[in-house]
């Protein structure tokens, strides 16, 4: 069992994906997060999406803000993670072509 395995974190992934609409996450997230926190996460995603675009570091930090390091971790996640960055852009690329 991994360190996200713990009955808390289960507690909380069960939580989300009970939320059925937008306005549900975003007044969960809004409670539940910081902004920053909440902008960070937000912004590791765009840098996923670009970086599956094949974009550069720099084109990437220009235009996300987003430091080399932090570039860098969601590389590694991307390429060598447990899948969750690729799913969720498998399935927003999907939500777009439909």
């Amino acid at each position: 069992m991994g360190k996200l395995h713990t009955p808390e974190i289960e507690r909380l992934v069960k939580a989300v994906l009970k939320l059925e609409t937008e306005d549900e996450c975003f007044s969960f997230f809004e409670d539940i997060c910081t902004i920053k926190e909440i902008q960070d996460m937000s912004q590791r995603l765009h840098v996923a999406e670009m970086l599956d675009q094949n974009r550069s570091y720099t084109d990437i930090s220009k235009e996300t803000g987003a430091s080399t390091a932090t570039i860098s971790r969601v590389n590694k996640c991307l390429n060598y993670g447990s899948d969750g960055y690729r799913r969720v852009l498998d399935k927003l690329n999907a939500k777009e072509t439909e």
